[in-house]
């Protein structure tokens, strides 16, 4: 998660710079002017659709009460089966927004380990 939250920003500054390549481009091969707010305008959507800081930290919240619901001496099942689903939805919304594959890759090995625990915890109801 933590490798996830360090690589965010980088996937959209590498979007802003692809993004800047092919419109220049573009205006080299069709000889048409941009005005650099555009660019802007472009670059700031591309943002908003991609930000996973708040399933950022929703999921961070999510594992600080999976560890203490781990830790109680109270049944606690159902609280970790449900804990885990919210956890996947999480993890898929990242993987869905993120635009990046290191990203993608990160959001595999949280789904993988997470389906592990809900084994687990299947196992323990």
């Amino acid at each position: 998660l933590e490798r996830i939250a360090a690589r965010a920003p980088l996937v959209i500054e590498g979007y802003r710079v692809r993004l800047e390549e092919r419109i220049r481009k573009a205006l080299e091969d069709y000889q048409i002017t941009l005005d650099p707010s555009d660019l802007l305008r472009e670059v700031s959507l591309f943002t908003e659709r991609s930000d996973i800081s708040e399933e950022v930290v929703r999921l961070r919240s999510h594992l600080e009460q999976f560890a203490g619901f781990v830790q109680s001496p109270e049944s606690c099942g159902r609280k970790l089966e449900f804990l885990t689903q919210e956890m996947f939805r999480e993890a898929n919304t990242i993987g869905s927004k993120a635009n990046d594959v290191e990203i993608a890759r990160e959001v595999i090995q949280i789904k993988t380990a997470l389906e592990r625990i809900r084994e687990m915890i299947q196992n323990i109801e």
